[in-house]
C-alpha cells in the first residue's frame, strides 16, 4: 500500500510541476494511474481552473478520467500522447486486484462519445490495456500548436 500512495503522489507532483500557469496549461508527461480519487480531485481544480490540458505522453488507467472532467475543447495531443484504457478494479489489503465491473460500466459511460465508441470497437473495457494513440487519439482530439 505504501508503494501504492508514493506512486500516487509522485504522478501528482509530476503533473502539478508541470503546470505552467503564465501560458495557463497543464502539461501530463506521464501518468502510470493510480487511485481514483486523487485524480477526481486534481481534475475538478483543472476543469475549475479554465486551464488547458496538453497530453504529452503516456496518460494510463485513472489517468484517463481527465478525458470525463475536463471540457474536451480544452484538451489536446502531441504526438507523444497515449491514453490507456482498462477495466476498473480495486486491490485488496494482501495486494489482490479484483474485479469492479459497476465502476467500468460507469467510466465507460463518462467518457466522450468517440472515445467510448473506440473502446467499444475493441471489445470494450477489459483487464487488457487499450492503447489509443497515434492517427485514432488525433482524429478524437486536436494536437497541440
Amino acid at each position: 500500500m505504501q508503494r501504492a500512495a508514493f506512486v500516487t503522489i509522485t504522478m501528482l507532483a509530476a503533473v502539478l510541476i508541470a503546470a505552467r500557469p503564465a501560458r495557463a496549461e497543464i502539461r501530463i508527461i506521464q501518468s502510470p494511474g493510480g487511485q481514483v480519487g486523487p485524480f477526481l480531485d486534481l481534475f475538478e481544480k483543472v476543469r475549475e481552473s479554465g486551464e488547458r490540458v496538453v497530453i504529452d505522453g503516456p496518460c494510463l488507467s485513472a489517468c484517463t478520467l481527465v478525458l470525463s472532467i475536463v471540457p474536451g475543447e480544452r484538451i489536446c495531443v502531441t504526438k507523444r500522447a497515449v491514453l490507456g484504457f482498462h477495466a476498473a478494479r480495486s486491490v485488496d489489503r494482501r495486494g489482490h486486484f479484483y474485479a469492479e465491473p459497476e465502476a467500468s460500466v460507469a467510466v465507460l459511460a463518462a467518457y466522450p462519445g468517440p472515445v467510448r465508441d473506440w473502446i467499444s470497437r475493441r471489445g470494450g473495457l477489459t483487464s487488457r490495456l487499450l492503447l489509443l494513440k497515434g492517427r485514432d487519439l488525433a482524429a478524437i482530439y486536436p494536437r497541440c500548436r
